[in-house]
């Protein structure tokens, strides 16, 4: 359950933003549309290679 405090005089939409941040945090979305399908674990160990990698060209790039 997610519980954001709402001090008072407090804006509602500043407090709507805070929960839908908290709310994508918690990845309830992303494992939702994830398991609307089946990937096999070669596709799951491929996509998660190729991520990897663009991840670490990314770092290189930076410095």
């Amino acid at each position: 359950m997610i519980i954001v405090p709402v001090k008072d005089g407090e804006n509602i939409e500043r407090a709507l933003k805070k929960f839908k941040r908290k709310f994508e945090k918690t990845g309830v979305v992303k494992e939702l549309r994830a398991r609307q399908q089946y990937d096999k674990p070669s596709v799951k160990k491929r996509l998660k290679m190729e991520h990897a990698i663009y991840v670490q060209q990314l770092r290189t790039n930076e410095e």
